[in-house]
């Protein structure tokens, strides 16, 4: 059972969130947070460490402490929060490295719980309709925080062969999204006009943030189980979404895509990245069996609720766009004549 515990990213919303949960939990004795910036928010009855995992100083925490659990939430989706895709992949994948090589060479520590992405399924017009945690992508992510996810898998995976002694447990988020945090995806909807690819209506799992944290606690209390995807029930189309946010859409060629999200990152509007355009126009399934077998995690929040969720923080941005809810939902299987009724009432 988790005595002593350390977890990394305190200081971003997710990890802040985590510790004062934690914090709640009076079987646990100590909380160590470890972030390179000092918390803005509360961290609950934790100790701020300042300390960058890229260091091997981490090790010598872990030693001093008597870590027994490692939580690893410090794996970065977006660029934007650390002054750039260098800065994010050297703290992601060689930050992990170092964590990793601390937690080797440590003798107190027994568990390991580290936040993935569904991202490292990719996505591809020949992907099944849901992945299960045993299966390979149909075509890996090739750049971004997708690839940063495989990496860190891996390297993970290499942990537990050198170390068997040590419990793991991955959990592979679908899109986390609530009222309260930012990201890609939360920015791509919150644009003035979405871009989608012409043609194309992905299907989206979101998980509600407080869902996230409820899930990173049973991996840390709870038994070990390995690799599990997390995601809320149902499913919502790109149209559907931004019928929801209110929000009219420009279908965009997929030759135009990437140009199109090169223009919007650059403009400081939202991130973007060639696999998060693949991942716009063909989408992405997660088979969550395992999530409630055997996990015994069940989300408070359905893909839906989550958005909805989210949603309510967002203003309409085209006059009268409320009106066009329903059309826009209902052409969510996106034929062009259905696009252009909506356009029609928009302009009206």
């Amino acid at each position: 059972m988790a005595k002593v515990v350390l977890v990394t990213g305190v200081s971003r919303h997710l990890g802040g969130l985590f510790a004062r949960r934690l914090s709640l939990d009076p079987s646990i004795e100590r909380i160590l947070g470890v972030d390179v910036v000092p918390p803005r928010h509360s961290i609950g009855r934790a100790d701020f460490v300042r300390a960058d995992i890229r260091n091997p100083m981490i090790g010598r925490i872990m030693a001093q402490s008597g870590v027994d659990t490692v939580v690893h939430l410090n794996v970065i989706a977006t660029p934007r929060d650390t002054g750039g895709r260098g800065t994010q992949k050297e703290i992601n994948v060689i930050g992990t490295m170092q964590l990793l090589a601390a937690c080797q060479k440590s003798e107190s520590v027994q568990r390991l719980v580290v936040k993935s992405s569904a991202a490292v399924y990719g996505s591809s017009p020949r992907d099944p309709a849901m992945f299960s945690e045993d299966m390979n992508p149909k075509s890996m992510p090739r750049t971004g925080f997708g690839k940063d996810s495989v990496e860190v898998e891996g390297y993970v995976r290499g942990f537990s062969r050198r170390r068997p002694d040590v419990e793991i447990t991955m959990l592979r988020f679908a899109n986390i999204i609530g009222p309260n945090i930012r990201t890609a995806i939360t920015d791509y909807f919150a644009l003035p006009v979405v871009p989608v690819p012409a043609g194309f209506d992905a299907r989206f799992q979101f998980v509600h943030e407080e869902d996230s944290i409820a899930a990173v606690m049973l991996a840390t209390t709870g038994p070990s189980v390995g690799i599990v995807n997390v995601a809320g029930d149902g499913f919502l189309t790109v149209n559907q979404c931004a019928a929801l946010v209110r929000r009219p859409i420009l279908p965009v060629p997929m030759s135009a895509a990437g140009l199109i999200g090169t223009m919007v990152k650059r403009s400081g509007l939202a991130d973007f990245s060639a696999d998060q355009v693949s991942f716009l126009a063909f989408g992405r399934g997660l088979d969550t069996h395992r999530m409630r077998e055997v996990l015994g995690f069940e989300p408070r929040w359905t893909t839906r609720e989550t958005f909805l969720d989210f949603a309510r923080g967002l203003r309409p941005v085209v006059p009268g766009v409320d009106a066009v809810g329903g059309v826009v939902t209902e052409a969510a299987g996106g034929t062009a004549a259905a696009l252009g009724r909506v356009f029609e009432r928009i302009q009206s």
